[in-house]
């Protein structure tokens, strides 16, 4: 792979200077979805599927991007001062919307430069294409212009970079797991503090296999902010009796004794999912550290079940895959993963069943929805990395 972009960018603004190559990973979260916005707790991984970068530094102020999964736009040009939000500019503006964010924060990016991507992760399906972008070109900015930022703060500007440049109100998980993955291990973040512990996963003799819909979604235009204005009215109602800042510090049984605050059915939904599923993230958690796999499994199916009934954000393409893996041989768990609306379903499958599992939910999913999925058995990976 790394021979092969080297040489596209190479083709494309010629070989002269000091040419880099960088990684940064996507990500899958285990269990934890929609909590991160609600202070509650997240249980991702980082995967060695992700997105890759070479970039030069220029002499001049003038900005050169291409991407070899959009080649058909060519390479698309701007300068260091020119990062406002244009909507035809479409995948530039996650790059831009770095750059803008870090010189907002002060850090002397004072040239422009060439730079070249080339991503693994499938484009939609909700393993954070974008925030994999967004804290790559951090990552570049950060060696190119030798600038004093660590990794979560890089983090922090990709999550702000999405909210202020993109418009999107995303929580931090995806940023935060992609800059500060662990090779073999989970990470157990709670999302009100950025308080983290890594978990080593040791599936033994097991797999985690991501199951893409190939149902596109665009997030920005989802219901995904509608969802996040649903549990913050939730919490005021909340807040007229209780002292908390989040749906993240409440157990089950003082939700159930207080539910009544909320006075619309639908928000006591979605308050009931943002607690319940924090409360599994930490019981997930511990059941990998009591390596009790079968326990872990369950958590994931239930956490499927609330993401449809009480978030209402899943739909009938990852019903369908969830449903259907739930009906084979090996499997430990599965669950939609990601902002659902399309996207990505995690499961856990016996690896010597992974083969049979990917053909039987494959033609049951192709039969019910009219058009393929694509399976991945993935490893979990490092964050971003010189290549």
């Amino acid at each position: 792979m790394e021979q092969k972009i080297r040489t596209k960018f190479e083709e494309l603004f010629g070989n002269e200077g000091k040419i880099k190559t960088y990684f940064a990973p996507g990500r899958v979260n285990l269990i934890g979805e929609h909590t991160d916005y609600n202070g509650g707790h997240v249980f991702p991984c980082a995967l060695t599927m992700g997105t890759y970068a070479v970039a030069r530094k220029r002499e001049d102020n003038k900005l050169r991007l291409y991407s070899m999964n959009f080649e058909e736009l060519g390479v698309l040009e701007s300068t260091i001062d020119e990062l406002g939000y244009k909507k035809e500019e479409d995948w530039i503006n996650y790059p831009k919307s770095m750059i803008w964010v870090m010189k907002e924060e002060g850090f002397n990016i004072d040239t422009g430069f060439d730079i070249l991507y080339n991503g693994t992760i499938p484009n939609g399906a909700g393993l954070s294409s974008s925030a994999s972008i967004e804290v790559l070109t951090g990552f570049v900015l950060k060696d190119m212009f030798n600038l004093d930022v660590d990794m979560t703060k890089l983090a922090l500007l990709g999550q702000k970079a999405e909210n202020k440049y993109i418009g999107v109100n995303c929580g931090i998980m995806d940023q935060f797991i992609i800059a500060n993955g662990k090779k073999d291990c989970a990470t157990f973040l709670d999302t009100s503090n950025l308080n983290f512990e890594y978990a080593p996963v040791k599936l033994e003799d097991a797999k985690i296999v991501i199951m893409n819909t190939n149902k596109k979604r665009g997030l920005g235009d989802s219901k995904y902010n509608e969802r996040r204005a649903e549990c913050e009215k939730a919490l005021e109602e909340l807040q007229t009796k209780l002292n908390i800042k989040s749906l993240g510090e409440l157990t089950e049984e003082e939700f159930e004794n207080n539910k009544h605050l909320i006075k619309d059915e639908n928000r006591q939904k979605r308050a009931k999912h943002a607690v319940y599923e924090n409360q599994r993230t930490i019981k997930a958690v511990n059941a990998l550290k009591d390596n009790k796999i079968d326990l872990l499994g369950e958590l994931m199916v239930a956490s499927h079940n609330s993401l449809r009934d009480d978030y209402e954000v899943t739909g009938i393409e990852l019903d369908t895959l969830v449903a259907e893996s739930l009906k084979q041989e090996g499997v430990i768990g599965a669950r939609m993963t990601g902002a659902g609306f399309g996207g990505c379903a995690v499961s856990i499958v016996k690896s010597d069943k992974v083969e049979d599992f990917i053909k039987n939910v494959g033609n049951a999913y192709k039969e019910k929805i009219g058009y393929d999925a694509d399976f991945y058995a993935v490893e979990i990976g490092n964050g971003p990395t010189i290549l």
